[in-house]
């Protein structure tokens, strides 16, 4: 029997190591900046309606893993149509502008640079939830509680920012 030169892993493990890559992007921002969380954060002035610090790490626990999710989902059904490669490089450069705002936000200890990222994150999020949507509506449907919390998050660095 001829093998194939190419080497592929099990759907389940695609979607697993696609969930992971995301959850490292928080795990990476978090290290980066766990100092300033602990010090500077806790020093604001924040809106009334800034949740519970306990409360930021399951939310984005879980939403890294719909966004890992969703993004496997992408490239499972990937076809050699722009529509799909488009859908893929706009989730890799919303993941990068995601583990930038913390950088921006806490390890610059600079709410303004925070807003200017988060910002853009917004953007692009919502870029690639149109494109998402486009390409497989079930991807796209797992990224609308990400944009909702990244909605949140932009009006919780607003407020921030206008208060200090």
């Amino acid at each position: 029997m001829p093998r194939s030169s190419r080497w592929t892993l099990p759907p389940w493990s695609q979607a697993v190591l696609a969930v992971l890559a995301c959850e490292a992007v928080g795990l990476l921002a978090g290290w980066g900046t766990q100092a300033s969380v602990r010090t500077w954060y806790p020093t604001l002035v924040k809106p009334s309606f800034t949740p519970p610090g306990w409360l930021f790490a399951p939310v984005w626990t879980v939403l890294y893993a719909l966004m890992g999710i969703a993004a496997f989902l992408v490239w499972k059904g990937r076809t050699e149509d722009t529509e799909s490669q488009q859908a893929l490089v706009l989730f890799a450069g919303q993941l990068v502008l995601n583990g930038a705002w913390s950088f921006a936000f806490f390890g610059a200890r600079s709410p303004i640079l925070g807003l200017i990222v988060i910002t853009a994150l917004w953007g692009m999020v919502v870029w690639t939830t149109d494109r998402f949507f486009r390409v497989r509506r079930v991807a796209g449907a797992l990224l609308v509680p990400y944009l909702a919390w990244v909605t949140y998050a932009w009006a919780l660095n607003v407020g921030i920012w206008l208060l200090n």
